[in-house]
């Protein structure tokens, strides 16, 4: 019979391991076909819309997939040098007053909210209807803007894009918000006063672009969902875009936000599925339901209210934790779908490089590529086999990535912030193939492994 103590242990180290949730399988290295990296041709079939909830396919902007006419992929270095500004610039909208680094839920920062993000990093798109008639539009995603908008007649500095311009006029459910309407000064610093006595806004974004026109209600079209009222900017006058889509959709925390808008009706739980690559389809989803996700408690900051925060604790490489002190992540981590590559603090990105370095010694090392610099020669291979990747987040939530998740290229798709006290971010390659939750009004962010 086993003694008290021994008892007491066996108890304990069950009831911690059964408290933890995992997503994603547990094993210690995985196998990635290089194959998986190369873009196909073909569009797979599209996933079937969920009873219950508005579900819109979300593609690959660059993919066979999107509507979008032009399908060139950016080089890996264009697409880092521009998601290197989006990502410094995330960080100083949460850098604190007094020039430190703040928490996620504690910052105190003074940010301009007139300011959005660099459009040209965004890469997952949706189709959706405006107007009645409804107008297919395509537009890109982001969780880190609150406003929408498209491109709208007249429009004199608008570049080309996959759809017909959005004609106001020729829809009879369209109107434009009067300067007087408390909608229009719920805009704040994204209000651009008045012109004829309509409501205008604009958005700046953190590359130098612009949009401006006039705020303005129409019913959306999200499948077979119908949303009245929904408020978005009818763009008429831009600068600094040329990705050939039709405007954006925000889904951040901000009042504006879609997620915000029809929370009355879908309730404020959406979640979305970025697919393996470029190649396959993923979905958006309104009203998700909450159940059957590894969750871990969501954190908000009152100043920055557009992004979802979460506390990353730990990284697990080929089943074994790393030696990183807690407190190393005490700046906070947002989820962001336009961040492409995660950003860790210095400390745990360099124990991350190392570890992993350690399970990669099959293969020999390659010079870095751009803000990657963990990378490996796979000439002449067909697959590798490559250690897991594990983040392991507050409440026990540990989310085992995707290999697709874990190698861009041929490099570890991480990166590490110049120093700790700068705040993580969780970007779409570790995403990937996981329905990723933001339950708005149950404080939790969710990951259900291959979704998609």
């Amino acid at each position: 019979m086993a003694s008290a103590p021994k008892l007491l242990l066996l108890l304990l180290f069950w009831r911690y391991h059964s408290c933890v949730a995992h997503a994603g399988d547990d094993r210690s290295y995985k196998v990635l076909s290089l194959d998986s990296l190369k873009h196909d041709a073909a569009c797979p079939e599209r996933k079937v819309p969920l009873p219950g909830a508005a579900t819109v396919p979300l593609h690959h902007r660059h993919g066979p997939c999107s509507p979008a006419p032009t399908k060139k992929m950016p080089d890996l270095e264009e697409m880092l040098q521009r998601d290197r500004l989006r990502a410094a610039y995330i960080q100083r909208k949460f850098s604190a007053a007094n020039g430190g680094a703040g928490d996620v839920q504690q910052s105190e920062a003074t940010v301009s909210t007139r300011l959005g993000t660099a459009l040209s990093t965004l890469e997952y798109v949706i189709t959706v209807g405006i107007g009645s008639p409804a107008v297919t539009q395509t537009m890109l995603i982001d969780t880190g803007s609150d406003v929408s908008w498209v491109q709208c007649k007249p429009c004199s500095q608008c570049p080309s894009q996959a759809d017909p311009l959005f004609d106001p006029s020729s829809s009879s459910t369209y109107s434009p918000f009067s300067c007087s309407s408390a909608t229009c000064a719920q805009l704040e610093q994204e209000g651009s006063g008045c012109s004829r006595s309509q409501c205008q806004y604009i958005v700046t974004y953190g590359d130098g672009s612009s949009t401006t026109g006039t705020y303005s209600s129409d019913t959306l079209a999200l499948g077979s969902n119908t949303v009245r009222n929904f408020q978005f900017g009818c763009s008429q006058v831009e600068s600094g875009f040329n990705d050939q889509t039709d405007g954006l959709m925000g889904l951040g925390g901000g009042a504006q936000s879609l997620v915000s808008q029809t929370a009355g009706t879908f309730g404020r739980a959406f979640s979305y599925c970025l697919p393996p690559t470029s190649s396959s389809s993923g979905f958006l989803t309104l009203g998700a339901g909450t159940s059957g996700f590894v969750k871990t408690p969501m954190l908000r900051s009152s100043k920055v209210p557009t992004f979802y925060g979460v506390r990353l604790r730990a990284i697990r490489v080929g089943g074994r934790q790393l030696s990183i002190p807690t407190s190393v992540f005490s700046s906070g981590t947002i989820m962001d779908s336009g961040t492409v590559i995660t950003r860790l603090p210095r400390t745990a990105y360099s124990a991350l490089s190392s570890a992993f370095k350690a399970g990669m010694r099959q293969y020999p090392p390659a010079p870095p590529s751009g803000i990657l610099d963990t990378c490996f020669d796979f000439s002449g291979q067909s697959s590798v086999t490559i250690p897991t990747v594990a983040l392991v987040f507050s409440g026990g939530a540990v989310v085992n990535l995707d290999a697709n998740g874990i190698i861009l290229n041929n490099c570890l798709a991480f990166a590490g912030n110049s120093d700790d006290g700068s705040l993580g971010i969780i970007g779409n390659v570790q995403q990937r193939t996981f329905e990723v939750l933001y339950d708005v009004g149950g404080g939790a962010v969710g990951f259900r492994a291959g979704a998609c």
